[in-house]
């Protein structure tokens, strides 16, 4: 179990790093001058590449976690509330994943207009979630 474990959190440690990084890429977008073709090209090459990978870690980081909560049975049982927490922030986060899918669709298609400063907002997000994740993991609140 303890394999299952350490290969859950590293998945998950990957997968955050693309969920904090790529919004960082979007305030850049934001910010790209009217004309810099090139630049904004390269950002969003960066950007599909880096959703696609955060993608294809996302699948075993769930996987794993999966495999934790029902073959080993962690969470399962009475006074596991921070179970049922923590899973609506994992849905919370694939939501998360899935709107950076759609804002990356939307400045490839030139179709967003919102300011770097909404988009520096919007990476803040999955900071919370994996707080919140963490505490309810380790101190176990109820």
């Amino acid at each position: 179990m303890l394999w299952i474990k350490a290969l859950h959190i590293v998945f998950i440690a990957s997968w955050f790093a693309g969920l904090f990084y790529l919004p960082r890429i979007f305030v850049n977008l934001a910010m790209v001058e009217p004309g810099s073709v090139a630049e904004r090209e390269r950002l969003l090459l960066m950007s599909r590449k880096l959703y696609r990978f955060m993608t294809i870690l996302a699948i075993p980081a769930l996987a794993l976690g999966l495999w934790l909560w029902l073959y080993y049975g962690i969470g399962l049982g009475g006074g596991q509330g921070w179970m049922h927490a923590k899973l609506l922030i994992v849905v919370a986060l694939l939501a998360y994943h899935h709107s950076c899918g759609v804002l990356l669709r939307q400045l490839e298609n030139g179709q967003s207009q919102r300011s770097h400063v909404w988009y520096r907002w919007y990476n803040e997000a999955p900071v919370l979630m994996m707080v919140a994740a963490v505490i309810l993991v380790v101190v176990k609140p109820f």
